[in-house]
């Protein structure tokens, strides 16, 4: 089984998100060795420990891209009662770290894990999975919709808690497309959709913190040193950056000015070290995932692997989006990192275990053909 699912891995896809992940751990080492210096006096503390990530992720991707994509969907509710129980515990004191105002991370001896990376997989295979099996009555909305959104709405409401506007909006849009995606009634996904825009609404405009910030970023220069001070040296990191950039590591902004130089902003300091040249590299990157894995979606031959992969798809586009908007002042700071690229063990592992699905099920579609 494994020899035939090796032979038929689609290795170009592979070989380009390891690539990929490669660029990512040169702009990591780039962005970071000033403050990985001044801190820790050692220019590639950052670097390194990403590299140990990097390899970690590899061997998830190795061991995703093998097994059976069946088998990890008949771990569905299983991955479903861990996400909650990830979720409680991160809020639990003693047990739950908290940086920057938020409680996202959980410590265990010197490990730091951040649970809603795992959390967007686990519910993108839990709704693939489920709605996979509701197909012979996807037009009951009581029987065939609604439970599973049931489960979503508790795990919306837990991210809400760290506090995490923007990764539950995330899981709130990745999981959506799924059920786009799955045949449900039209007038039942009309449904759906103004009853999440309207509780988007309600939850955003209801807390001062979360409202503040879905509107600072509007007015970046009204306080560029207090709430706009970010986004402003990300403008003038963009901005300096021109067509060709300033050359790979000569970038000035990472020097202290810009804060998270190395995580979520790591794309300002691209666009100031390589220019235009650097958009171009990651916008191809971020297309070329789409366009392959709505291909690999397409050729499934089960509906559960279809959804998998939509679902896995978007949610690094839609992550990419966001991070990307954020970068630009398009989009509210949300402190989400850019897939494959930002600094940030639990997000490279788990991320490079979203493309290993995707390759085992382009994998299995080979197979199939031939």
């Amino acid at each position: 089984m494994i020899v035939k699912k090796l032979k038929h891995i689609d290795y170009p896809f592979t070989i380009f998100i390891l690539l990929f992940a490669l660029f990512g751990l040169v702009m990591i080492y780039s962005a970071s060795f000033p403050m990985s210096s001044l801190f820790y006096g050692d220019a590639t503390y950052f670097f390194m420990k990403q590299v140990q990530w990097f390899v970690i992720g590899f061997i998830f991707l190795v061991i995703t891209a093998i097994v059976p994509y069946e088998v990890i969907g008949k771990l569905s509710a299983l991955l479903v009662i861990a996400s909650v129980v990830l979720l409680i515990l991160v809020l639990v004191p003693g047990v739950g770290v908290e940086r920057n105002n938020s409680q996202r991370w959980i410590q265990l001896s010197t490990f730091v894990f951040q649970p809603t990376e795992a959390v967007k997989l686990f519910m993108i295979i839990y709704f693939a999975y489920i709605y996979a099996k509701k197909q012979s009555y996807i037009d009951q909305f009581k029987k065939g919709v609604l439970p599973p959104l049931i489960v979503l709405a508790i795990v919306f409401l837990l991210v809400l808690q760290q506090p995490d506007l923007g990764t539950a909006t995330m899981i709130l849009l990745s999981c959506g497309i799924i059920v786009a995606c799955s045949g449900v009634r039209f007038r039942h996904l009309i449904l759906l959709a103004s009853i999440a825009v309207a509780g988007f609404s309600y939850f955003a405009y209801s807390s001062p913190y979360r409202l503040e910030r879905l509107t600072s970023f509007r007015q970046a220069f009204n306080d560029p040193l207090g709430d706009g001070y970010q986004l402003v040296n990300s403008y003038i990191a963009i901005g300096s950056g021109g067509i060709w950039g300033n050359g790979l590591g000569n970038s000035v902004q990472k020097l202290g000015y810009l804060p998270e130089a190395h995580t979520d902003f790591i794309m300002a300091v691209i666009l100031e070290e390589i220019g235009v040249v650097g958009l171009a590299i990651i916008m191809f990157s971020y297309l070329y995932i789409m366009f392959r894995g709505v291909r690999i979606a397409k050729q499934a031959p089960t509906m559960f692997a279809k959804l998998l992969a939509v679902g896995l798809t978007f949610q690094l586009i839609i992550q990419a989006v966001i991070n990307l908007g954020a970068v630009s002042g398009l989009l509210p700071i949300t402190g989400i990192t850019l897939p494959f690229i930002s600094y940030g063990g639990s997000s490279l592992v788990f991320t490079m275990i979203t493309a290993g699905l995707l390759i085992n099920i382009s994998a299995t579609n080979h197979h199939k053909v031939n």
